[in-house]
This record gives C-alpha cells, structure tokens and sequence, in this order.
C-alpha cells in the first residue's frame, strides 16, 4: 500500500523571533523563516550564511515551530526563498494557519505563482549589486498594492539608474517602493537628501535591526 506524502520539505537556515526590520511592516514583532539556497550572489549580501548548509524540515515542522512564538505576522525570506519548491506551499500553509505573511525575494525569479494572501517584497537590483542581468521585469505585471518594491543602493549611479527605472516604468503607481542605502557605502543622509531634492515618491527607509543589534544573526 503506497504511504500518503507527508508534504513538502524545505532546506531551513533559522526561524526566529524579532522585529521587522524593513518594508511597510518595520517594528512589527515578526517570526522570521529564512530558507536556505540563493541562485544570486550579490555584492553586498548580508545573509551569505544561508547561501548553503541548513537543516532540512517538514512543512509540518516549520509550521510547529512558528506557532510556538505566537506572533501573527510572518515573513518568509533568505536567501531566496523562491528558489524552493516547497515555498509557495510553505506561503500558503501560513496563510491558512491565520498569519499575516509577507515574502522577501530578490526579483530573479517568478512570483506570479505566490499565494495572493502574501505581500511580496521584491527587490530590484542596481549595477552595483552585480546582479542586474537577472532582474526579472515580468515580475512588474503582476504586483498588487499590497506588494513592495526594493532598491538598495551603493551609489549615486545606482540612485540615478533606480530613478530612472522608477518614473520610465511607472512603478510608484503600481505599489509601495522603497528606498535604502547600502551599509557602509552610501551615507543614509545623502540618499535621503536626492529623494527630498527630486522628489521622488518612494519611502526611505533604513534596516532597523541592524540599528539596533548590528549584524547578530537571529534578530
């Protein structure tokens, strides 16, 4: 007799309690599943970490574990989460447990398929990522606006090419888009004095628990 499938398993890099850092959602206490793998390697990643390794999970387990932090909100994130087959299920099973969930991935991959319950962050990669060639453009006609939009950006190159893709593509009137330095790169000040002096309609925003824990993994 064939056994029923237990459901999808997906390669785990932590789950943890914190709060949200950036998007929309910043300061929300926030249950964090960071899937590992990322098909991208971007200049100034900081969750190299989850690139490999991990410890391989039911969809079950992931769920328990959530649950046992008794936090609405959720956000499913990286790595790039897409690049498992097991996420969109991992999205909707959330969902369905009443978690408010929201998905980081980089672009690079298609979202058309994620749980409409879900707010996608999308990142858009500038040249100084290195990683351009892979943004995903098709992704734009299927954004929502409870979906956001992401530049992180290392220079006034990278600023003036997000411009540029910002009005050339209309994005501010398909959804939230958000705006934030790189670390160590681009002074926080200066991006937020372009964004005052253009006036471009977009957020700033800096990544809180960073502000708060510095580069401490699980928070």
């Amino acid at each position: 007799m064939k056994r029923a499938s237990a459901g999808p398993t997906l390669r785990v890099s932590e789950i943890f309690h914190s709060l949200q850092g950036e998007s929309t959602r910043v300061g929300l206490p926030t249950v964090f599943v960071r899937l590992a793998g990322c098909p991208l390697r971007c200049n100034w990643c900081d969750t190299s970490y989850a690139f490999s390794g991990g410890e391989t999970l039911a969809l079950e387990a992931i769920l328990a574990r959530v649950a046992a932090f008794d936090c609405k909100t959720v956000c499913v994130t990286g790595g790039e989460p897409l690049a498992q087959a097991g996420c969109l299920a991992l999205l909707a099973a959330l969902c369905d447990a009443g978690h408010s969930v929201s998905l980081e991935t980089s672009g690079a991959l298609d979202i058309s398929a994620v749980d409409p319950r879900v707010s996608r962050i999308v990142d858009i990669k500038p040249p100084g990522s290195g990683e351009v060639e892979k943004n995903r453009w098709e992704n734009l006609e299927h954004l929502r606006e409870t979906d956001e939009l992401k530049f992180v950006l290392a220079s006034r190159t990278d600023y003036d090419w997000a411009k540029s893709a910002l009005a050339g593509r209309h994005l501010a009137g398909k959804c939230t888009v958000l705006f934030s330095p790189v670390a160590d790169a681009l002074p926080a000040a200066q991006l937020a004095e372009w964004i005052l002096a253009d006036r471009l309609p977009v957020r700033f925003q800096l990544q809180l628990h960073k502000i708060l824990w510095g580069q401490e993994r699980g928070r």
